[in-house]
């Protein structure tokens, strides 16, 4: 069942690799202000991670008991794999924060950040000096169990609303962004400065010749 078709208090799950997204992402869920989330992003470019609502829970899934989402209706948490916890790099315990999660009443659904894989590994380098998605992909079998929803970030800077809108639909979800606020999140996209014009290509001229173009 969808977020909104079920009756229970409900907690979407955003993860992904270190620098896929996850600020970005809860961006455009708290944005929206029906969610209860990560709202300090609305008036801050960039919050520690260590100040996430659920940052605590995630490293103490009994901790969740104390986070009180009321009177919203849905949560949205995010973490990466791995994140760094008081100077320490570790991983998510993804099945014991899911099933306290569920303990507590809670309807649980997973989304997966997809970034492209090169800008990716050059983003981990620059910031944390090592490639680490690897690390992310040994959980992927127990988070695909949960039936996931992708998020891309590619797309989302492609077609932005459209795309957001899509997302909406297939959580069940209202994401009602405004246009200033959205235009706001996406006014830089964080790839451009990872790429450079390629040179000509073998096929280029030929393309351009059956394209009638010269």
């Amino acid at each position: 069942p969808g977020l909104a078709k079920i009756s229970m208090k409900s907690l979407l799950i955003i993860t992904g690799p270190q620098g896929s997204g996850n600020h970005l992402w809860s961006k455009i869920f708290a944005a929206s202000g029906v969610l209860y989330g990560w709202s300090a992003l609305n008036d801050n470019y960039w919050v520690p991670h260590d100040q996430e609502p659920f940052a605590e829970a995630w490293h103490d899934p009994n901790k969740l008991k104390d986070i009180d989402i009321w009177p919203k209706a849905i949560a949205v948490t995010s973490i990466s794999c791995p994140y760094a916890y008081h100077g320490e790099t570790v991983e998510p315990d993804y099945e014991k924060f899911i099933n306290e999660a569920k303990n507590l009443g809670y309807h649980v659904k997973v989304a997966i950040i997809g970034r492209d894989q090169n800008v990716l590994r050059y983003q981990q380098e620059r910031v944390r000096r090592t490639v680490s998605y690897h690390r992310f992909e040994r959980h992927l079998d127990y988070l695909c169990s949960h039936d996931p929803v992708f998020l891309s970030t590619e797309l989302l800077y492609l077609y932005g609303q459209r795309y957001i809108d899509s997302l909406a639909r297939q959580l069940h979800i209202h994401l009602d962004i405004p246009v200033d606020k959205l235009a706001e999140i996406l006014a830089e996209n964080p790839n451009a400065k990872y790429f450079v014009p390629a040179l000509e290509q073998p096929l280029d001229n030929y393309v351009r010749q059956v394209s009638g173009i010269e």
